[in-house]
This record gives structure tokens, C-alpha cells and sequence, in this order.
């Protein structure tokens, strides 16, 4: 048994050294110097535009939705269930309610009020 481990062991060693020397050294600094210049230049010129326009997009689309009517509240059994109040407010209302697009249980709360 121990000596398959050593043939075992003296095949991956020669097979690790062949690899590791099949591919040269590992580059230098100054082959590679240019990267972090590149990637600046790529950020200030595709990312940051990118950004600027997907913000445009966005505000664009929401005030085209600005006026929309919204949905009629149908109480269904399966959503909005209370088992316990909230640690805030009323205890009725989410962290981030929105009166105008979340409903409460019974239905939106400018109706009822």
C-alpha cells in the first residue's frame, strides 16, 4: 500500500511541476500597469452615462404613471393578514405605507376617511 501512495504522490508532483511550468511566470507589475488607468477611464465614460440615463428613464416612466387610477380594492381572504399589530404607528400600516398604493385590510384609507 505504501508504495502506491509513493508512486500515487511522485505522479502528482510531476504533474503539478509540468503545470505550473507550462504557463511561465506570473506577469509583472509593469505588463499590467495600464488596468487600473483603463478601468477609470471606462467608469467615467460608459458607467456614469450609463446611470444618468437609466435615472432619466425612470423619471420619465413614473411621471407618464403619475395620473394612473389605481386598482379596485377586492378584500381577499389571503392578503393582508394581521396576526399581531405593528411595533409602529397604529399598528395597522407597514414601515413604508403608502396611502395612495397599499390598501389596509379593509380597503384603501381616503375612502374609508
Amino acid at each position: 500500500m505504501s508504495q502506491l501512495f509513493r508512486i500515487i504522490a511522485r505522479r502528482s508532483a510531476n504533474g503539478l511541476r509540468a503545470y505550473s511550468t507550462d504557463f511561465g511566470s506570473a506577469p509583472s507589475a509593469g505588463e499590467h500597469s495600464g488596468g487600473a488607468r483603463l478601468w477609470k477611464i471606462l467608469s467615467f465614460t460608459v458607467a456614469l452615462p450609463g446611470v444618468v440615463v437609466c435615472m432619466v428613464n425612470a423619471y420619465i416612466r413614473e411621471k407618464e404613471h403619475e395620473h394612473d387610477e389605481r386598482p379596485e380594492f377586492i378584500p381577499y381572504e389571503h392578503l393582508r393578514i394581521r396576526t399581531k399589530r405593528f411595533p409602529w404607528g397604529d399598528g395597522n400600516k407597514t414601515l413604508f405605507h403608502n396611502p395612495h398604493v397599499n390598501p389596509l385590510p379593509d380597503g384603501y384609507e381616503d375612502v374609508h376617511h
